[in-house]
């Protein structure tokens, strides 16, 4: 049973009784409605805006730890572009250079990727643009390597080459200085032993007795041990390859055959006098693509710097050659 409540009414001097319109009444029920209403609205809207649910708590630590694992992405991926640039570095300006092979073009070791937009699956999220942005820079990285390591795979075959190379140039003297007489001749203009006019001379003329050791001066294969070429009477020459030829004429006799393949030092035959030849010598001579050129630039193999400052000496003197 609901209290009667009165209140006091100064003109009648009197407690007078509080009657309550229904009009009145529906109008604080309509408003307590209201302001439940609305104390609920706000109450969700706090809720969801400004305090965090378990679930939405765990996804944000998530979304955290996976940008973090991203910046630690993009920090190795650039720490590699780092190592990688060095090694591009000495590739180009130390590696190719000195095996004589063109650098690679920058342009060509960074180039992207043209058509269609190959990240587009990466698109509408809330952190699309990093995601994009590692994925462009590792791509980028995994094209650098691809060329870095074809580059690396070159200077493999180019290092292989050059040994080759190396190893086959005619590098030493084909008669030992202790079994030397004397250099008796050198490459260019000399008089003729036989008819005394002055003629070009090809090759150098090492006097030694008769049965001296001869040398092959380069890696390679003997193309001819014969007699059959005029005025070099028994000679030899070894192929070595990347257009070297040398040749050894007046031989007493080889110890080598057509075909067979020698190395720098091999003893390949002995010096004689056979052939168009005054005395016992052996006369060398080095070929490069079909024309033949000064031997006594050849000799860096096995003398020492006061015993080729002899050489160059004594083989430019002008004098009478033995063939």
């Amino acid at each position: 049973m609901s209290k009667v409540k009165y209140y006091y009414d100064p003109e009648t001097l009197s407690y007078r009784k509080i009657e309550r319109k229904k009009r009145k009444t529906f109008k604080y029920i309509l408003g307590f409605i209201t302001a439940s209403a609305l104390f609920g609205f706000l109450t969700v809207f706090v809720t969801s805006h400004f305090v965090e649910s378990p679930k939405e708590k765990a996804l944000k630590r998530e979304l955290s730890n996976m940008q973090l694992h991203y910046d630690m992405l993009n920090k190795k991926m650039n720490e590699a572009s780092e190592v990688l640039a060095s090694i591009e570095d000495r590739d180009n300006n130390i590696y190719r250079i000195y095996f004589e092979a063109n650098p690679i073009p920058k342009e060509q070791r960074i180039a992207g990727f043209g058509g269609i937009n190959r990240y587009k699956g990466l698109e509408g999220y809330d952190n699309s643009k990093l995601i994009i942005e590692s994925s462009k820079k590792l791509d980028v990285l995994q094209k650098q390597i691809v060329v870095q390591s074809k580059s690396l795979d070159e200077i493999a075959k180019l290092a292989e080459d050059k040994e080759k190379l190396l190893a086959a140039i005619p590098a030493i003297q084909p008669v030992n200085n202790v079994d030397l007489t004397r250099i008796a001749s050198g490459y260019g203009y000399r008089t003729d032993p036989f008819t005394k006019a002055r003629k070009f001379h090809y090759g150098m003329d090492f006097t030694a007795p008769r049965g001296t050791p001869v040398y092959a001066t380069g890696d390679g294969v003997v193309v001819r041990a014969d007699n059959h070429s005029t005025g070099y009477g028994n000679h030899i020459r070894i192929d070595h390859g990347y257009g070297y030829v040398s040749l050894y004429a007046h031989l007493y006799k080889y110890n080598v055959k057509k075909n067979q393949k020698v190395e720098r030092g091999d003893l390949i035959g002995f010096v004689g006098s056979t052939g168009r030849s005054e005395a016992p010598h052996l006369h060398y001579e080095i070929f490069k693509d079909d024309e033949r050129i000064n031997p006594t630039n050849f000799y860096y193999g096995s003398l020492t710097p006061e015993e080729y400052n002899s050489l160059l000496e004594k083989a430019s003197l002008e004098n009478q050659s033995l063939d």
